[in-house]
């Protein structure tokens, strides 16, 4: 047989050592294989913020890895969002069947089972989330499960694979913050967890923190008979929405018999040989100890940035420790941005989507960028409560010159068609120029239409050319059109 020479000896050794440097690397892991793991666009979270790019990126031909170390979704999906607003239906159609007689229908002997809205509550979640890997499987969307360490700014380790991209997309979402109030590392308190899978209702539960998870669950417990209290630190419920519809919504669900103990500080808690919790507190009027069978933590969250290797980047921070990114959620090293509750600009999943989708579009070369000038914020009590745009008070602060319209919700027919004996509130700021500032709304169905207000905030309407608008009669949405 007729040997064949290919290369010549200073060839050969070229090739002799890059045979070796290959089998080197495929022995730890294939490092670095541009074929095989060569990426455009390395994603790690798979949240809000991280599904959405995902897809976006893939209908845009791009290469898209995405990175998720639990459950696909992230928290709103799974443990957050989409979970809890499933259960606070479930507590509204309760709600509403027993006021049935308000109606002229009667229901009688109207009850819960609560397992059985928690397991409705896990078929929802275990359905979305089908739906997100299906959207994700049809745009090649190379999904790993496992948990993603940041080599540097185009390399990606997860377990013993190294993954290569051209850009790094950081969406790795929030955590529930528990602060260091004594007894916490001792007593069986819950978190928003817990309260999700709580398949046997306490006879009473306090509640530490007033915001919108906070109050979200109050709303929910005490549609469903408990006894419920509420603990805040500052001199109102829901800080960052409007304190006049705050102060109405609080005044309604203390007529329903949930006690509210505002400037109040928590000092500690402790369990007694009988079961009970115990929450010390100090507010002006002096100490408090309240007792309940149940205690749950909802003080807040706080984005993640430990655990996956976000020091190996050195990215420029804000004032306030924040990531640092632009319009098009870049931070200071090129083909790295960042999305979602990890800049902690705002922990709204929606707020997150449309991050998401700047960043995505800026990869691309789509001209697009963020605005967070008309995030809508919405709490699902029962009534809800929304708002948009400025407040009152933000307002106030800033020195800008505003009047205030106020409405109530019952210049709406079709609000007071199907909210018999409510009240409700609709205020909107108006600037100097006559443009909308901003929307506040309580009243059911106030999350579904203060997105009309959105879209006038967003697009900065004069109160002229927003009234323009056709508004379909009878809608509550008309309220906005009443206020104009």
């Amino acid at each position: 047989m007729r040997a064949v020479r290919f290369f010549t000896p200073l060839h050969n050794s070229a090739r002799r050592l890059a045979l070796l440097l290959s089998c080197c690397y495929l022995a730890r892991g294939n490092l670095f294989n541009a074929t095989a793991m060569n990426y455009q666009i390395a994603i790690i979270g798979g949240g809000p913020a991280g599904y959405t790019a995902a897809e976006a990126a893939g209908k845009a031909g791009l290469s898209v890895v995405l990175f998720e170390k639990n459950a696909l979704g992230g928290v709103c999906l799974n443990e957050g969002c989409i979970p809890t607003k499933t259960l606070l239906y479930s507590a509204k159609m309760y709600d509403h069947a027993r006021e049935a007689k308000k109606y002229a229908v009667t229901a009688a002997d109207v009850t819960f089972d609560l397992p059985k809205i928690i397991a409705r509550k896990q078929k929802v979640v275990r359905k979305l989330v089908l739906g997100i890997k299906a959207k994700l499987a049809a745009c090649n969307v190379q999904l790993v499960n496992g948990e993603a360490q940041i080599v540097d700014a185009h390399h990606v380790r997860c377990g013993e694979e190294v993954y290569e991209c051209q850009n790094l997309l950081l969406c790795t979402g929030s955590q529930t913050f528990v602060p260091p109030i004594p007894g916490t590392d001792s007593v069986p308190y819950w978190t928003h967890r817990d309260a999700l899978e709580c398949r046997e209702l306490p006879a009473s539960l306090t509640i530490i923190g007033g915001g919108v998870i906070g109050m979200e669950f109050a709303s929910f417990f005490n549609s469903l008979g408990v006894k419920v209290c509420v603990v805040e630190m500052l001199d109102e419920i829901l800080g960052g929405m409007d304190r006049e519809l705050s102060a109405m919504l609080r005044a309604d669900y203390a007529k329903r018999g949930i006690s509210f103990y505002l400037s109040t500080k928590v000092t500690a808690l402790s369990q007694t040989d009988d079961g009970l919790l115990h929450v010390a507190c100090e507010n002006a009027s002096g100490c408090l100890d309240l007792v309940s069978e149940r205690v749950l933590m909802s003080v807040g969250r706080r984005p993640v940035t430990e655990g996956f290797g976000l020091e190996n980047l050195d990215l420029a921070r804000t004032e306030r420790g924040r990531i640092a990114v632009d319009g098009h959620m870049q931070t200071s090293v090129p083909g790295v941005y960042a999305c979602g509750d990890l800049t902690g600009y705002s922990l709204l999943a929606h707020t997150a989507v449309r991050e998401a989708e700047a960043a995505v579009n800026h990869i691309a070369g789509r001209d697009d960028a963020m605005s967070y000038r008309a995030i809508p914020a919405v709490v699902y009590t029962n009534p809800e409560i929304a708002g948009v745009g400025a407040t009152e008070e933000s307002l106030q602060q800033q020195g800008t010159p505003f009047r205030t319209v106020r409405l109530p919700m019952a210049y709406s027919g079709r609000f007071v068609a199907e909210n018999e004996g409510v009240n409700g509130l609709c205020k909107l700021l108006v600037g100097e120029d006559d443009t909308v500032l901003g929307a506040h709304v309580l009243g059911n169905p106030a999350s579904e239409i203060i997105t009309l207000a959105a879209m006038a905030v967003e697009l900065k309407l004069a109160t002229h050319q927003w009234k323009r608008v056709v508004f379909p009669h009878p809608t509550v949405g008309e309220i906005f059109r009443e206020a104009l």
